[in-house]
């Protein structure tokens, strides 16, 4: 576990490094600035390690790399910003810190998602991003668009006559929290001018497994630790893969799907060694 410790605290580096880098606080945008800035701190940048590690293998140009991990952490900050604000999940605690609608306004929370998601193509479609720059920053659109579909469809079945059936929740969640994280895993074949199966698959099951811990971790876990209020979906009647599974199924599907990510990136022998401690790491995480 320690070569992936190391590898996400370099990817956290990367986020940091390319935050003060590439937010200019102006004096007629400082708020601005200053959201972007804290809807991008004290994340785990596992999405931003996804990029770096599959870059690796895949031969991409640390630059590039970088790039393209600090654009995805500016798709996955704006979107948390927006489902936080009252009008989709209304929390009040992001990361252990206030919300951005919360230290702020309502009307920076928007804004500054909306600049944070405009970054990220912006830094994905700079000049020194290669040749294969345009198709990528394609499909991050698309893996964008799938993941606000997924989000509607979350909302919409607060209000559903009938609960979600666990083929449904799957399916939600693999555009809510599985698209940005299937793109982080395949970046780096995709900027290499690449395909890679494998990793498609093993990003697949990563993303599942992601989103059943915190499925578990909103009925085990607390929000000082968590970071984020916990017991909303039960609050909220939401179905979960725990309210379809239960708890002990829904452990153990996740396992599963651990070892389906693993198994996916055998071709790639030990060098894939930092990516399957990464898929065992988002099953035991306590936030």
């Amino acid at each position: 576990m320690a070569d992936f410790k190391a590898a996400l605290k370099d990817a956290q580096d990367v986020l940091r490094t390319w935050t003060s880098r590439g937010l200019i606080v102006t004096p007629d945008a400082e708020d601005l600035s200053k959201a972007m800035s804290h809807a991008l701190h004290g994340g785990k940048a596992l999405r931003a390690f996804l990029v770096l590690e599959s870059s690796r293998l895949h031969g991409v140009e640390r630059q590039i790399a970088e790039r393209a991990a600090f654009a995805i952490e500016c798709i996955h900050a704006y979107s948390l910003v927006h489902d936080d604000l009252p009008c989709m999940d209304d929390d009040d605690l992001r990361r252990g810190l206030p919300t951005v609608h919360k230290k702020w306004d309502e009307a920076t929370a928007v804004l500054a998602g909306d600049a944070l998601q405009s970054m990220a193509f912006e830094m994905m479609l700079h000049h020194s991003m290669g040749p294969h720059r345009a198709e990528t920053t394609k499909t991050l659109a698309m893996a964008a668009r799938f993941m606000v579909r997924g989000q509607m469809m979350d909302i919409e079945a607060e209000t559903a006559s009938e609960p979600l059936t666990l083929k449904q929740i799957t399916y939600l969640q693999s555009g809510k929290t599985g698209a940005l994280i299937r793109w982080s895993g395949t970046a780096g074949p995709q900027l290499a001018g690449e395909h890679s199966e494998e990793l498609g698959r093993y990003a697949d099951a990563l993303g599942l497994a992601f989103q059943i811990a915190d499925d578990v971790l909103d009925v085990e876990g607390d929000e000082a630790t968590v970071g984020k209020a916990v017991g909303k979906d039960a609050g909220a009647g939401k179905a979960t893969f725990v309210s379809l599974l239960g708890l002990d199924a829904a452990k153990l599907r996740a396992r599963q799907l651990v070892d389906e990510a693993c198994d996916a990136l055998s071709c790639y022998g030990e060098d894939a060694e930092t990516l399957k401690e990464a898929a065992r790491f988002v099953i035991t995480r306590t936030h």
